[in-house]
């Protein structure tokens, strides 16, 4: 596994946790999300992950982890987390968390711990694609390692785009 792509915070945090990963490059395109890097890597939209910042009715932030092709219905994971309310964080708020630019978060070696909810499909799928930590970069990882370093918590709150 030697020096990649570039190193951000993110593939510092898997190096360091002597975590393998692929690097996958393409051409970041504004409001073009999952379904452009999918279709760029010739990837299933599915097993390409969004990492969602949000936060509580007490504004404590919060990661969620959902399938490219999926939404987050914020009812059923406040229910699920045991919170009245959760809605998505400002751009510049969520890049306030986590180190990140929006477009290029990764869940991975954020400025701070956070709470980190992944959706229990996720964990079903053989080897998934998150953010490397900047835009136009995608990691190719096994999902369990959501658990193993994040310590996060499955839920069911995926709802089909």
């Amino acid at each position: 596994m030697g020096r990649g792509v570039s190193e951000t915070p993110a593939t510092q945090f898997l190096r360091r946790s002597n975590v393998p990963f692929g690097e996958h490059v393409y051409a970041w395109i504004e409001h073009g999300g999952t379904a452009e890097s999918a279709r760029q890597l010739g990837l299933d939209e599915h097993a390409v992950v969004k990492t969602l910042v949000m936060q509580d009715e007490a504004r404590q932030p919060l990661v969620v982890l959902m399938h490219g092709d999926c939404k987050v219905s914020t009812k059923n994971l406040a229910r699920q987390t045991a919170r009245k309310a959760i809605e998505a964080c400002r751009p510049d708020v969520a890049q306030r968390h986590t180190g990140y630019q929006v477009g290029g978060t990764s869940p991975f070696g954020m400025r701070k711990p956070l709470p980190v909810y992944v959706e229990a499909g996720i964990l079903e799928l053989e080897e998934i694609y998150v953010n490397g930590g900047r835009r136009g970069y995608l990691l190719s990882i096994a999902p369990h390692r959501f658990i193993d370093l994040l310590g996060a918590q499955p839920v069911h709150c995926a709802l089909r785009d």
